[in-house]
């Protein structure tokens, strides 16, 4: 899968934008603010997200988001693996996701990829949270923070 940033000229891929957040307006802001990558393999997109600058120090990566054709297939990882990368290539020291309805998949994900939450023990999913909570696959339905060091 190649992975590319998206330039002003072009049109992201909003039908997987708007899986990962339902709001237009959310995401049309993100994406004013923000730089926009798409993995793609043949022509054809596998995966996005928006990355952005939340403070001097620290990138966000916003709406994550793979083809529901593609999951389970790594495409989540290699973006938040180019994610890191290109914030570590900048000069920033921390990467961030923001999640909320996040479901136990891309818990896991982010996890695997070394993000930690932020300001809560490591073991606070075993901890709080347990099927009886979980509804329709949603594991966390409030706003948690993940970070994850880059220097």
């Amino acid at each position: 899968m190649e992975i590319r940033r998206l330039f002003m000229n072009e049109s992201p891929p909003l039908h997987l934008l708007l899986l990962a957040d339902p709001s237009r307006e959310l995401v049309e802001a993100y994406l004013k603010k923000g730089i926009c990558f798409v993995g793609e393999r043949n022509n054809q997109i596998l995966g996005v997200y928006v990355l952005l600058q939340v403070g001097p120090e620290s990138m966000e990566i916003k709406n994550i988001a793979v083809d529901e054709n593609h999951h389970g297939r790594g495409i989540g990882r290699q973006l938040i693996g180019h994610a890191i990368s290109y914030a570590k290539e900048q000069g920033y020291k921390t990467v961030e996701i923001g999640t909320g309805n996040s479901s136990i998949g891309q818990l896991a994900l982010y996890q695997k990829c070394g993000f930690r939450i932020i300001g809560v023990d490591p073991d606070f999913f075993t901890k709080h949270y347990d099927e009886a909570l979980y509804e329709n696959g949603i594991q966390c339905q409030d706003m948690v923070r993940l970070s994850r060091s880059i220097r």
